[in-house]
C-alpha cells in the first residue's frame, strides 16, 4: 500500500512541469523571452509501473538537465551578441505593435475625445517613446558580419621614411582582422550554446526559430570573412614586399654612410700622422669633418626624396629669393670656401680686424661654416684704442670681402715690423743718440731679424719679394719740440709690446746717461723784459713783455 502510494506521488511530480509549461506558453511577452525553459518529462515517466529507483533516477536526470539549462542562460544573459540580438527582437515587436494601432486608428474613426481614442493614442506615443530608445537595435547585430568588409588603404612605400608608416599599416590589418576573428568566434559560440540548449529541451520552437534567423547570417558571415581575408593577405603581402625593398635600401644608405665615416677617420688617422703643423693639422680635421657631413647630406638627399629632380626644380626656382633674403649667409659660406682653400687664414693666426672706427687684435682659435671667432689678445691697439682684452671677437666669413683683415702671421712669416720713436732736444747731440738707439735695437731684435730673414727667403717661390732686408732702420725727422729718432725692427708677431717695452726701458736708460743727450718734450720760451721791449720782427707780430 505504501509503495502504490509512493508511485502516485512522483507521477503527480512528474506530471506538474508540463501542466505548468502548457499553462504559461500562451503569456509569454517580449520582457520574458529568456525565462527558463523546464524539461518536457517522457512518456516513460507518467507509466504507473515505473519502480520507486527508477522513478528517483528520473528526478536526477531531470534535475541535471535543469542546472545545465540555467547555466547556459546565465552564459546568454553574459552574452553581448545576445543581448543585441534580443533588443532587435524587442524593436521588432515593438514596430508591429506600433503598426497595429496604427491601422486600428486609420481603420475605425474614433472621435477625438473618446476614451477609445485617447488610450490608442497614449499606447502609440509609448511605443514610439520606446521605439526611440531602441533605434540603436534598428538593423541585426549580425549585418556588420554579413557584409564584405572595406579594408584600409595601403600606404604608399616609396622611401625608407614610409617603413614605419608600413609597419603600422600592417599592425592595423592585423587588429581589424583579429576583431572580425572574434566576432564571428562569437556568433558561433552563441549557436552552439543555442543547440545544447534546444537539446536539452527536446526542439524548443522558440530557439529553433532563433537559430533559423542565426545560421544563415553565420554561415553568411563565414563567406564574408573568408573574403575579407584574402583582401587582407593581398594586401599584407604587397605591403611586406615595399618594405623588405625599402629595408635593402636603408640597409645600403646605411652601408655607404659607415664607409665615409669610415674613411674620415682613415684621413683624419693620415693626417695626424703627416702633418706636424697643430694649424694645419686642425684645419685639415675641419675640412674632413665638413666634407664627411657634406657627402652624407647628400646620400640621404638622394636616397629619401622621392623626385629629386622636382627637388631641384623647385630649388632652382626659389634660389633668386634665397639668395636675396639670405645674403650674408650664402656670403659666409662663400667666405668660408675661400678662407679654407685659399689659405689666407688659418686657426692660431694673428689678425687684426677693422670694422668702421674699432679694432680688433687677437688670434684665430676657431674657423667655422658662418665665422671666425679671434681671442683679443693685449698688443699696441688695445693699449692705444680700446684699453680692453681678453673678449671674444665673431668675425662673419663675409668680411673678407667687404672690411680690411690684417694677417701679422701669414704662410711662414711670424715676425712683423715694429718701431720705436725717441724725441731729444736740437742741441743734443743726435748722432750720438742715433748711434745708441741703432746697438740697443739690433742687441734685442738680433734673433727676430734672423728669422725674419729665413722666412721671406721661403716666400719667394710663393710671391716676388725684391727687398728682404729686415736688419733695423733708424730714420731721423725734425719735428716741431725737437729731433725724432725713429728705430725699426723685426719682433715676434705675438710678443710686440713685450719687446717695445725692453727696447724703451735700455734707450731711457742710456740717453740719461749722457750729459750731451736730453729728452725732448714740448716746451715754449718766453723772454722777459720790464724796461725794453723788442720791437717785432714783422709788422703782423706784437712784442711780448
Amino acid at each position: 500500500m505504501t509503495v502504490k502510494l509512493l508511485q502516485a506521488l512522483l507521477i503527480c511530480l512528474l506530471s506538474l512541469p508540463l501542466w505548468a509549461k502548457d499553462q504559461n506558453s500562451t503569456q509569454k511577452v517580449a520582457a520574458e523571452r529568456n525565462a527558463t525553459h523546464l524539461p518536457v518529462p517522457v512518456n516513460d515517466a507518467a507509466k504507473p509501473n515505473l519502480s520507486i529507483e527508477e522513478a528517483k533516477a528520473r528526478i536526477r536526470h531531470n534535475r541535471e538537465i535543469q542546472e545545465q539549462i540555467e547555466a547556459i542562460d546565465d552564459q546568454l544573459k553574459t552574452n553581448l551578441l545576445y543581448a543585441k540580438y534580443n533588443n532587435h527582437q524587442v524593436y521588432l515587436d515593438l514596430q508591429n505593435q506600433l503598426k497595429k494601432i496604427q491601422e486600428k486608428l486609420e481603420k475605425k474613426h474614433y472621435k477625438t475625445d473618446s476614451a477609445e481614442y485617447t488610450k490608442l493614442k497614449t499606447e502609440e506615443a509609448a511605443l514610439e517613446n520606446q521605439i526611440d530608445l531602441l533605434k540603436d537595435f534598428k538593423h541585426p547585430p549580425f549585418e556588420e558580419l554579413t557584409k564584405p568588409k572595406d579594408i584600409a588603404k595601403a600606404p604608399e612605400i616609396k622611401t625608407p621614411f614610409d617603413i614605419l608608416n608600413g609597419f603600422r599599416y600592417l599592425k592595423l590589418l592585423k587588429t581589424e582582422r583579429e576583431g572580425f576573428n572574434r566576432k564571428l568566434e562569437g556568433l558561433y559560440t552563441l549557436i552552439e550554446l543555442l543547440r545544447e540548449k534546444q537539446r536539452l529541451l527536446k526542439k524548443d520552437k522558440e530557439i529553433a526559430r532563433e537559430l533559423d534567423e542565426i545560421l544563415p547570417a553565420y554561415n553568411l558571415a563565414k563567406n564574408t570573412y573568408a573574403l575579407y581575408a584574402k583582401k587582407v593577405e593581398d594586401s599584407k603581402l604587397k605591403v611586406t614586399a615595399d618594405i623588405k625593398v625599402q629595408m635593402q635600401r636603408l640597409f645600403n644608405i646605411l652601408i655607404t654612410v659607415g664607409v665615409i665615416i669610415l674613411f674620415s677617420f682613415i684621413f683624419k688617422y693620415l693626417a695626424k700622422k703627416t702633418i706636424s703643423d697643430n694649424q694645419r693639422y686642425y684645419m685639415a680635421n675641419k675640412i674632413i669633418n665638413f666634407s664627411n657631413f657634406f657627402l652624407i647630406m647628400l646620400v640621404l638627399l638622394f636616397s629619401f626624396l622621392e623626385n629629386v629632380t622636382y627637388f631641384v626644380t623647385v630649388l632652382g626656382f626659389a634660389s633668386a629669393g634665397i639668395a636675396i633674403a639670405m645674403k650674408d649667409l650664402f656670403m659666409s659660406a662663400l667666405g668660408w670656401m675661400v678662407i679654407v682653400f685659399g689659405g689666407s687664414f688659418h686657426v692660431g693666426d694673428r689678425v687684426k680686424v677693422f670694422k668702421g672706427k674699432f679694432e680688433y687684435v687677437g688670434d684665430i682659435i676657431d674657423i667655422s661654416f658662418l665665422r671666425m671667432t679671434i681671442l683679443e689678445d693685449i698688443t699696441l691697439t688695445t693699449y692705444t684704442h680700446n684699453r680692453r682684452a681678453g673678449r671674444i671677437i665673431f668675425i662673419p666669413n663675409n668680411y673678407i670681402f667687404t672690411e680690411l683683415l690684417a694677417n701679422y702671421t701669414h704662410g711662414k712669416i711670424k715676425t712683423v715690423w715694429d718701431g720705436v720713436d725717441v724725441m731729444i732736444t736740437f742741441d743734443s747731440n743726435y748722432k750720438k743718440a742715433q748711434h745708441l738707439v741703432r746697438e740697443i735695437v739690433k742687441k734685442y731684435s738680433k734673433g727676430y731679424t734672423e728669422i725674419s730673414r729665413k722666412q721671406l727667403n721661403l716666400l719667394r717661390s710663393q710671391y716676388s719679394l725684391k727687398n728682404i732686408n729686415v736688419e733695423p732702420r733708424v730714420y731721423t725727422f725734425m719735428e716741431e719740440y725737437g729731433v725724432k729718432i725713429s728705430c725699426w725692427y723685426m719682433t715676434n708677431s705675438y710678443a710686440t709690446l713685450t719687446l717695445r717695452s725692453n727696447i724703451y726701458s735700455n734707450i731711457l736708460d742710456a740717453l740719461m746717461a749722457e750729459e750731451d743727450i736730453k729728452i725732448a718734450y714740448p716746451t715754449q720760451i718766453v723772454n722777459v723784459k720790464k724796461d725794453h721791449l723788442l720791437p717785432p720782427k714783422d709788422p703782423g707780430e706784437q712784442s711780448i713783455s
